[in-house]
């Protein structure tokens, strides 16, 4: 599965913006997705996931309630709505597929990653 993540940009604090990661395999639906994110000098990290059984989200407490994921599998995309953005919402942001729904926020349980797509909040 290859996977292209886009819709990164500058934005300020407390603005919003919307990525998407569009696969190239119409098994799509069978994956359970996720965005994670990495900040200069920092570990990669956990953002959200969802689910394939019943498209259930998962969030990390750092973005729960800001940001939304959801999925188009007609269209065998994902996306990360993001609102309230914080200049610590600054990082690379990659999304991720995996075939199982444990260890969501592990970067070990997804074997398939995108190319990364910056988002940069300024205060």
């Amino acid at each position: 599965v290859q996977l292209q993540a886009s819709g990164g940009g500058l934005v300020q604090a407390g603005g919003s913006l919307r990525l998407s990661c569009t696969a190239s395999r119409r098994s799509f639906s069978s994956y359970v997705m996720g965005w994670f994110r990495q900040a200069p000098g920092k570990d990669r990290e956990f953002v959200a996931a969802i689910r394939t059984s019943d498209d259930s989200p998962y969030y990390s407490d750092l973005v729960k309630g800001r940001f939304t994921i959801s999925r188009d599998n007609a269209k065998n995309t994902m996306y990360l709505q993001m609102s309230g953005l914080k200049p610590e919402d600054t990082a690379v942001y990659y999304c991720a597929a995996g075939p199982a729904e444990y260890g969501l926020d592990l970067t070990g349980s997804y074997d398939y990653w995108g190319q990364g797509t910056l988002v940069t909040v300024s205060s």
